[in-house]
């Protein structure tokens, strides 16, 4: 125990520990989840500005509008890692984060201005770029400050911002394309990208002064506070010291042991097919467009599914915790999302394949958020690797929105067949995927047990007792 907690008694410590639980509950969570609302808004308002006429208005050839989707995550991939190692290495979330959105924002705003293929193409692969440091710099962020049987939760309520930015943005582009239409001479579709990437330039303004850095080096925490903070990090992880200012931080070193480490292939697996359907979420408002209704109502008829899908989310998060069960909150909801690609591809009414998408995306969405809680309860020491796995994982699971984005073509509808087949073909492969790691760490957790007894029988105290992966 730090010197400066001694003094304290056990009443005293909880009440400290729930202090600065709360003040990063109020600081990080609302901050993080409105900049990964933005973050999503910009990403995918060209799925709503495909809605509003931009295909027609760039001349884009047939597979265009594809590319244009596909090659952000192109840079979203190659800068994920390298973004995340340089984010341990600084230690300063709350600058680099939000100096990444203000550019981003930026980019986005140039999405409207553009007049063809090749200047969308070069600003939405600049944008995948530097959106990249977003999501896996939150994820390290978040746990760097809760515990193990406390992120959980709190990943599915920041995972809940992307959900009600795909709510919303149906909302937002039918109310600026009924009102917007024309202004100035502009087109509705150029007024979606300017508005939204606008917003999130002043959104991150504010945000800088909000967002904490680590434990260690966040400047309204008081020292007790800091201590406290940091040494609940280091019991949840038997003895190893989370992110501090003392430790020369490695900026390449988590990223090799990741490599030498099999747990994180099995989750690479899992983390790809929980994620092989996310490209969907550009391409939802043409999928509901296949139902037959007009603009403005496949806009709005886009929102209940995400709503659904993000109070799912966030209780499924809620009750991970609350058991420590991993496994079957992994499974259950890529399952649902099974069922639903399956419904979506064999049916004909609207009202199936209503029922399909209002399944499918809780699933989709779910099952990838939960497999990320996974990976950084799985891969949680040293903290240098915990951050290379949460941007390598992610990494690699988007890969699949590169060629997801060519599954979804206009001609393609009502049913599209084969964007629902590859998609239920990878949600088997990462229920496979999640069984053999759930068996995997069950057998790593009787090794440890028969470890520690055998320390404790010689007299010995075993390095890291106490630690057990979560299945």
């Amino acid at each position: 125990m730090p010197e400066i907690l001694r003094g304290l008694s056990e009443a005293e410590l909880k009440s400290l520990e729930k202090a600065v639980r709360r003040k990063a509950d109020l600081r990080l969570l609302p901050t993080m989840i409105l900049i990964y609302i933005m973050n999503y808004l910009d990403r995918n308002a060209i799925g709503a500005a495909r809605l509003g006429g931009l295909e027609a208005d760039l001349n884009l050839k047939p597979n265009e509008f594809q590319t244009c989707v596909s090659i952000l995550f192109v840079g979203y991939i190659l800068m994920q890692v390298p973004s995340n190692m340089l984010l341990n290495k600084i230690g300063r979330p709350a600058a680099y984060l939000t100096g990444c959105m203000v550019v981003w924002g930026i980019l986005c705003a140039c999405s409207g201005i553009t007049h063809s293929f090749a200047g969308l193409l070069v600003t939405r692969f600049l944008l995948g770029f530097v959106e990249a440091a977003f999501y896996p710099g939150a994820l390290a962020t978040l746990s760097a400050w809760y515990v193990r049987s406390e992120l959980g939760v709190r990943m599915g309520l920041f995972y809940c911002g992307s959900l009600l930015s795909g709510a919303f943005s149906g909302l937002i582009a039918a109310g600026i394309m009924d009102h917007l239409d024309g202004a100035r001479g502009m087109l509705a579709w150029r007024w979606v990208f300017l508005i939204e990437g606008s917003a999130t330039v002043l959104i991150s303004i504010g945000a800088f002064f909000i967002l904490p850095d680590f434990p260690a080096n966040t400047k309204w925490l008081s020292d007790q506070e800091r201590a406290i903070a940091m040494w609940r990090m280091e019991i949840d992880a038997a003895g190893e010291k989370d992110w501090n200012t003392e430790t020369k931080q490695p900026l390449l070193e988590g990223f090799q042991m990741l490599m030498r480490d099999p747990k994180n292939w099995i989750l690479v697996i899992v983390v790809y097919g929980a994620a092989s359907a996310i490209s969907i979420n550009s391409f939802f408002p043409t999928v509901v467009a296949s139902l037959g209704r007009d603009r403005n109502t496949t806009l709005l008829l886009t929102a209940p599914p995400y709503l659904l899908a993000c109070i799912t989310c966030a209780a499924v998060a809620w009750n991970a915790d609350r058991t420590s069960e991993r496994y079957w909150h992994t499974v259950g909801p890529i399952a649902c999302a099974l069922a639903g690609f399956i419904i979506s591809a064999a049916a004909e009414g609207i009202g199936p394949r209503y029922f399909g998408a209002m399944i499918m995306l809780p699933g989709i969405y779910t099952g990838f958020n939960m497999s990320m809680v996974w990976t950084a309860n799985t891969i949680y020491r040293p903290t240098a690797k915990r951050a290379a796995a949460v941007a390598f994982n992610n990494a690699m699971a988007t890969i699949c929105s590169i060629y997801g984005s060519y599954l979804y073509p206009n001609n393609a509808g009502p049913r599209f067949t084969l964007a629902f087949s590859v998609n239920a073909a990878m949600a088997v492969m990462a229920i496979l995927a999640s069984t053999v790691l759930h068996f995997y760490l069950k057998r790593e957790n009787r090794r440890l047990e028969q470890k520690e007894q055998e320390e404790q029988a010689a007299g010995h105290v075993a390095e890291g007792a106490g630690f057990r992966y979560l299945v």
